[in-house]
């Protein structure tokens, strides 16, 4: 009998032990395991021009009709045409040319427009959701949805508010 009794005091000790382990609360929180699903949208930059665009020669024309002499390190980098010239001063500065349009911008301008108006003429002509507007290097920088939804990446003109360059997603 006591070999039963034996047995019988410990299979209740086990499951007093369960027991409490269900009923009685934790000194340390559970541990969770949560999952978090991030979507991740790369935009980039070709790296040649789009359709449309001016060749590299008429770029430094219109270049050369901003004033400057020199130039040098002509590049298409992140939808425009990069380099530094030299003009009058003698000095050399750094500029971004729209591979469209022409237009000479230089790194150290400044701008016509603020950021709001900005996001004002990106919004009315069609884009959605336009943030992270920056001004950097001459031009405006900002990302936004097209109408389709998709993301891009613009280049804005400081002073009328038009796309310069747009990334393809």
């Amino acid at each position: 009998m006591t070999k039963r009794l034996l047995v019988l005091l410990i299979g209740l000790s086990g499951c007093g032990v369960a027991f409490a382990q269900d009923t009685m609360p934790s000194a340390t929180p559970p541990v969770t395991s949560a999952t978090q699903q991030t979507t991740t949208t790369v935009t980039t930059w070709t790296s040649t021009p789009p359709t449309g665009a001016l060749t590299e020669d008429a770029i430094k024309t219109s270049i050369a009709n901003a004033g400057y002499k020199e130039v040098k390190d002509l590049k298409f980098k992140d939808g425009v045409w990069r380099s530094e010239a030299r003009g009058g001063n003698k000095q050399w500065v750094k500029l971004a040319v729209g591979p469209v349009n022409g237009r000479v911008y230089t790194a150290d301008a400044p701008s016509r427009l603020n950021e709001n108006e900005v996001k004002a003429k990106l919004a009315a002509d069609g884009y959605e959701d336009v943030g992270h507007v920056n001004y950097d290097k001459g031009l405006w920088s900002a990302s936004a949805k097209t109408s389709r939804g998709r993301d891009v990446d613009l280049l804005v003109d400081p002073n009328d508010g038009s796309v310069v360059a747009k990334s393809h997603d």
